[in-house]
Parts: structure tokens; sequence; C-alpha cells
């Protein structure tokens, strides 16, 4: 595998160059609907590529293969037979890693 591929970044630019506007939660629309004030801190590029992989990029259910292609590329470059991504936040993926891991009941 080429591991200067991308998939996501490449679905990402995509969508953008696609100018979707999805209708979604409203802090997943890429700041439209943020609060002007978080805007004024933060800026409305910080929120650009805040999207949901259901709202047009990839997901398990209905995939265009980045996600897929992505995990592929992060399993080869570690060294594993298999790699996921979690969007669940450091502590539950910790937790998860351990589960997959540890034998044994309980």
């Amino acid at each position: 595998m080429d591991q200067n591929e991308a998939p996501l970044v490449n679905a990402l630019a995509e969508y953008h160059r696609l100018d979707r506007y999805s209708f979604t939660p409203p802090v997943h629309r890429q700041g439209r609907g943020a609060d002007p004030r978080v805007l004024e801190v933060l800026g409305a590029q910080a929120f650009r590529s805040d999207v949901l992989d259901s709202a047009g990029l990839d997901d398990r259910s209905s995939s265009g293969g980045y996600l897929k292609k992505a995990e592929q590329l992060m399993a080869e470059a570690v060294g594993a037979e298999q790699a996921f991504f979690s969007t669940c936040g450091s502590s539950l993926s910790v937790k998860a890693a351990i589960l997959a891991v540890a034998a044994g009941k309980g």
C-alpha cells in the first residue's frame, strides 16, 4: 500500500469541493449556526472539517471505502492485522483496546 495516500483527507476535500450542506446536529455543520461568541474566539476555520461520516464522507453501513482504506493503511503502517478508528474519545478508546486484548471473563 502507498503510505502517502490519505483517503479521509481526500474524501473531506471532495466534500468541501461539492459545497454540501448537512442537515445534521448544528455542531456538525462546519460552523454554520455556531454561537457568534465561539466563532469570535475560535474562528470559523476551526469548524470547517467537522462533518459526520454519514453526512457525506463514509461510514461502515454506506461506504465509499475511504474509512476502510485508511484503517488498512494504518494497520500496515504499525504492523497490525487490523486497525480501527474511533471518535469516542481517548478514555473509551483505551478501554475498548484493553477489553479487546484482555483474556478471561469479567
